[in-house]
This record gives structure tokens, C-alpha cells and sequence, in this order.
């Protein structure tokens, strides 16, 4: 079961980032993402019963937490670390700590945590030369 961790992941291969500086963005950031996981573009609406389409939601909802309590940039990686992917997002504000909370109700915050510890293998955070990265860790297949 996934849990958050104040650790680094695995050492990773980076596929592919992304640096975005506003909401606007993401809807850019799920389409590239699937693609470079797929090799296919994310269909609008496809359902969430496959691991590339719950490493894009959870990517978009870490990264829009990123924008929303971070500073700009937000960097969004793609990695390989053995057979699994590695999704980091980093921000700017290295002195705040992500904040899971289980029992916040929708809409008041927090669901980017929630789903990356029910999707993710595992997921965790870390601090490293001023940057805050948040991460989360998927099987390359199914």
C-alpha cells in the first residue's frame, strides 16, 4: 500500500519534463504525458481503469497542488526506475510540507495526495537544493 514518505525515490532514468508556470498548462502537460507513457494521445473522458490514465490524473492533480501552493516554476518529470515509472513534481517553496489529510471532504483540498496513495505503488517527498519534489511511483505495465 502506498504511503508518504519524506525520502527520494529510486534513482531514475528522466524520460521526459515538463515546466509549466500556470493552470493553463496542464490539460497540455495530461495529453504529453500519456503519450510519452502510451505512445498514444489521452482520449477526452477515457475511463481510470488503466495505469497510464491514473499517472496522468495523479501527475495533474500533484502539479496543480504545486501551482496552487508553490512558487513558479513547476516542474513536472517522467522517469524509469527499473520496472517502474517515477512521476516528480517540483516545486518552489521547499518549506511547505505536502499536507495529506484523509478525511478532508472533496473540494476542500488535498485529493492530489489522496489519489497518488491510492494509485502509486508508493509515493513520497523530499528537499533538495531549495526545490520541494513530490513523487509517486506506478508499474510499467498494467
Amino acid at each position: 500500500m502506498a504511503f508518504i514518505s519524506a525520502q527520494s525515490p529510486p534513482s531514475m532514468i528522466e524520460l521526459q519534463q515538463w515546466v509549466l508556470d500556470s493552470p493553463g498548462q496542464l490539460r497540455i502537460l495530461r495529453a504529453s504525458l500519456h503519450k510519452a507513457i502510451t505512445g498514444e494521445v489521452l482520449a477526452e473522458n477515457a475511463p481510470l481503469d488503466e495505469v497510464p490514465e491514473k499517472m496522468v490524473l495523479v501527475a495533474t492533480e500533484l502539479a496543480t497542488n504545486a501551482l496552487r501552493h508553490g512558487l513558479p516554476p513547476t516542474i513536472v518529470r517522467l522517469g524509469r526506475a527499473g520496472d517502474r515509472f517515477v512521476l516528480d513534481v517540483l516545486d518552489h517553496s521547499p518549506e511547505a510540507a505536502p499536507q495529506f489529510s484523509e478525511g478532508r471532504p472533496l473540494g476542500q483540498g488535498g485529493l492530489g495526495l489522496q489519489l497518488a496513495k491510492k494509485f502509486a505503488l508508493e509515493i513520497g517527498w523530499y528537499v533538495e537544493a531549495e526545490v520541494k519534489h513530490v513523487w509517486a511511483e506506478f508499474p510499467i505495465s498494467g
